[in-house]
């Protein structure tokens, strides 16, 4: 398994952007495909995105497609969730997620969360 560090949580409002970092040890990251969830207060984790560990395919809900662009950087072993236009509902914890290939995520790594705070 990898070990997830996520950052660039904060307070922004509403309309800016954010860049959230996924920063990945442990293990040879270019093979694990990865997602970002997020919980909002007082809900339930949900998917957010993802990327393939080969070809790069991308997956969005359909609440953040268009505005959230999820990316990665094998060399750095860091994951990506740029978030653009952002609306006080995008508030949450953020947590990124790896899975070996094609695995599916409850089984997989876990970050442990950054705070994102949009203001209206």
């Amino acid at each position: 398994q990898v070990q997830l560090v996520e950052s660039g949580g904060g307070v922004v409002q509403a309309g800016g952007s954010l860049r959230l970092s996924c920063a990945a040890s442990g293990r040879t990251f270019s093979s694990y495909s990865m997602a970002w969830f997020r919980r909002p207060p007082g809900k339930e984790r949900h998917f957010v995105a993802s990327i393939r560990w080969t070809g790069g395919i991308t997956v969005y809900a359909d609440s953040v497609k268009g505005r959230f662009t999820v990316s990665r950087d094998n060399a750095k072993s860091t994951g990506y969730l740029q978030m653009n236009s952002v609306k006080p509902e995008d508030t949450a914890v953020y947590y990124c997620a790896a899975a070996y290939r094609d695995g599916t995520w409850e089984f997989g790594s876990w970050g442990q969360g950054t705070q994102v705070t949009v203001s209206s």
